[in-house]
């Protein structure tokens, strides 16, 4: 009921309903409000009248541009329109809603005052050329002679608001209780009285013929209590006319005397009580409808609640994902920075042990120079020559050997104070600055677009795409079919398109078919699996890809002969290795005794032969009076009775039995031509330039002939 209250608003005031009209455009307002919303238009410029009665919905057009002048925002009140004088200026007031409402004018000449019917004597007469803008859907409204009171009253709707508002209000009381009555709980309908608990017990016990009663709870009783009485209608132009009849073509009903006018004479015209059951009928039909929707919105309602709250769950799994993520490249970046601080600490050892160690060498060095620089001095000081000359020589040989010692890079340092250790981060920072989420899951499963697959002929077109809400990358999508007979899938399709014809399947044969995609990250899962049937009859025509270029094709590759006194070779565009099937091939023309050959063929048959001559045909050659079986040259069954203008050639090929008939003007013509038929056979003829045939296909099995059991074996083609 709560979700009913909108409806039951104006939306002018944002109040419940009070004395509403309804207007052509199907919307409802308050009278008081469409008196306030009323706009005066001049003679000059008023458009055609319409009926406010509502006979003739088709002349109301949209508020145009002048129209909308009259709420222009830089007034207060109503605006000019041409040489039109606008009202004494008034206050602009808003609704609840945010429709613009302008307060009644003063007060008009009594002379205007019937335009609003006597039951209003007390409002103040609308202006004539009035019209009234609907604030819902905006449409311009003209009011004729009768003013407001030519809209007619929603009774319907006044009824629900105030049974609306009466369920609202204070609970019902007990009209039994003799003393401070109590609430009641139930009302009897048969005995339309409400009862507390204790009073039904005493006054009404379900005994008796008061069993039969029907107890309903107070506020349904009080619905039933308000709905009981229904109210017998009268016209609005003839308040003394009960509402009787319904007129189909103004839709609203009339009374005897509006047809006695002849206002609706010439309108059809049905009984109101019979229109009432069927609007309400129509009305309940389209609420069931209505009802599934609402039924659907709310599940799917639930399903989005469902989402955010698995939204929330993944979100807080991500995050913790995404944290231990990055606490795992922080531990690895500590480790590797431990690993490089061991590196330099080594560097920094090895470093300090080499200059320490020339240290030591040099202080050891420099002691003994000194040293032996001081013992030179003392012997220099000796005045005792021969003594000096004994060792001279000696010190002389040390102090050179000594000097000699401090050569080149004895004075050098061994090792450097700078690290020559760079740490290259560069990589690393752009790597980190780089660092986002790919797609790491697998795309989710296809659907197959079931409006867009279809088989024809021999031919299975498929076509599917990516659910609509997945956001994960596909890299492309792989098309299996069975072999037509329950048997494994194969791979038919690998790419990126969504869309896929198969061709050269089995005739009368039901594939079962499915699609799945990949990416990086690896395979999805499979869609529903399609079934998908075949034609049971082939259909098919000459193929002129494959024919001889001596060949000349005609009638949309269905005519065919040759330009060549060679036999020239031509084969249809379908193959088949499984079914029972029967073509027909009719003599257009037949010159100087050719001998055109009726058969089948393998794809890789030679061409510029008579059809046969190969171990890759089979066929029956035949001239005028007499015909012959031929495979690999090889000639047999010699049968009389040939072709002339006109004559048909059937051709049976029966893979349940695996033979190859042939007939001439629907009789057999001679024994089975082969057996052991097995494989894939397109259908072919060879003939030269004196002959021209005509191809019929989609044909029924001859009436005489009786396929064998089924023998599913044959190849793919």
């Amino acid at each position: 009921m709560d979700e009913m209250e909108e409806e039951l608003k104006c939306p002018v005031c944002g109040s419940f309903f009070r004395e509403p009209i309804l207007l052509p455009c199907s919307h409802n307002i308050c009278l008081a409000c469409a008196r306030n919303i009323l706009v005066q238009t001049p003679d000059a410029e008023s458009p055609q009248s319409s009926r406010a009665s509502g006979s003739g919905l088709s002349d109301y057009d949209y508020l145009d541009l002048d129209k909308m002048s009259l709420y222009s925002e830089a007034d207060s009140g109503y605006g000019s329109y041409g040489g039109f004088v606008s009202a004494p200026t008034t206050p602009c007031q808003k609704s609840p809603n945010g429709v613009r409402v302008f307060p009644p004018a003063g007060p008009q000449p009594p002379a205007q005052h019937h335009l609003l019917g006597g039951h209003q004597g007390s409002l103040p007469p609308i202006p004539r050329n009035s019209c009234i803008t609907c604030p819902q859907c905006h449409r311009s409204l003209n009011l004729d002679e009768r003013g407001l009171r030519g809209f007619a009253k929603n009774r319907v709707l006044e009824g629900v608001v105030d049974r609306y508002q009466q369920s609202k209000a204070a609970a019902l009381k007990c009209q039994l209780c003799e003393k401070s009555p109590k609430e009641a709980t139930v009302m009897c309908e048969q005995c339309d009285v409400f009862y507390c608990d204790p009073c039904r017990l005493r006054c009404h016990p379900p005994r008796g013929p008061l069993a039969k009663h029907r107890l309903v709870p107070p506020a349904h009783g009080r619905v039933s209590r308000r709905t009981s009485p229904r109210k017998i209608s009268t016209c609005t132009e003839h308040e003394l006319e009960n509402l009787s009849m319904y007129c189909v073509q103004c839709k609203m009903p009339v009374c005897y005397q509006c047809l006695e006018e002849g206002k609706h004479g010439t309108h059809e015209v049905k009984a109101l009580g019979a229109m009432w059951k069927l609007h309400k009928g129509q009305l309940s039909q389209a609420l069931n409808i209505l009802s599934d929707r609402a039924t659907e919105a709310k599940e799917f309602l639930v399903q989005l609640r469902n989402m955010v709250q698995h939204i929330q769950e993944n979100g807080v799994e991500f995050e913790a994902c995404l944290v231990a993520q990055c606490d795992a490249l922080i531990d690895a970046l500590n480790r590797r920075k431990a690993q490089l601080l061991t590196r330099v600490n080594k560097e920094h050892e090895h470093k300090l042990k080499v200059v320490r160690d020339q240290i030591s060498h040099c202080t050891v060095k420099l002691r003994q120079t000194t040293g032996l620089m001081e013992y030179c001095v003392e012997v220099i000081k000796e005045n005792d020559p021969s003594g000096f000359l004994q060792i001279s020589d000696a010190l002389i040989r040390r102090v050179h050997m000594t000097e000699g010692q401090w050569g080149k890079g004895t004075l050098t340092p061994r090792m450097t104070s700078d690290f020559d250790l760079t740490l290259d981060s560069g990589p690393l920072l752009q790597t980190i600055h780089q660092l986002d989420f790919v797609q790491m899951k697998v795309p989710a499963a296809p659907m197959l677009q079931l409006e867009e697959c279809c088989t024809i002929n021999n031919s299975a077109t498929l076509s599917w795409k990516q659910p609509p809400l997945s956001t994960i990358a596909v890299d492309g999508y792989i098309l299996e079919l069975d072999d037509g007979n329950g048997g494994q899938y194969r791979e038919v399709y690998v790419g990126t398109e969504t869309i896929c014809t198969v061709d050269g399947l089995h005739y009368n044969s039901t594939y079962m078919s499915r699609v799945k995609a990949f990416n990086d990250s690896g395979v999805g899962q499979y869609s529903k699996i399609l079934a998908m049937q075949t034609s049971e009859i082939a259909w098919f025509t000459f193929d002129p890809a494959s024919a001889h270029p001596d060949i000349i094709l005609s009638n949309d590759n269905l005519t065919v002969t040759c330009n060549s006194y060679d036999d020239r070779v031509v084969m249809g565009n379908s193959g088949f290795s499984r079914g029972v099937h029967y073509w027909e091939i009719t003599v257009d023309r037949y010159d100087n005794h050719p001998d055109p050959a009726f058969g089948v063929a393998r794809g890789d048959v030679l061409k510029d032969v008579m059809l046969g001559k190969d171990d890759r045909a089979w066929a029956m050659y035949v001239d005028n009076n007499r015909s012959w079986f031929m495979h690999n040259n090889s000639h047999t069954n010699r049968t009389d009775g040939g072709v002339g203008k006109g004559a048909t050639v059937g051709v049976l090929l029966d893979f349940t039995r695996r033979v190859l008939i042939f007939l001439i003007n629907d009789e057999q013509q001679g024994p089975v031509a082969f057996e052991g038929i097995e494989g894939l056979y397109y259908p072919a003829i060879s003939l030269n330039r004196n002959v021209q045939v005509t191809l019929h296909t989609g044909l029924p099995i001859p009436d005489f002939y009786t396929p064998g059991e089924a023998d599913l074996s044959g190849s793919v083609c």
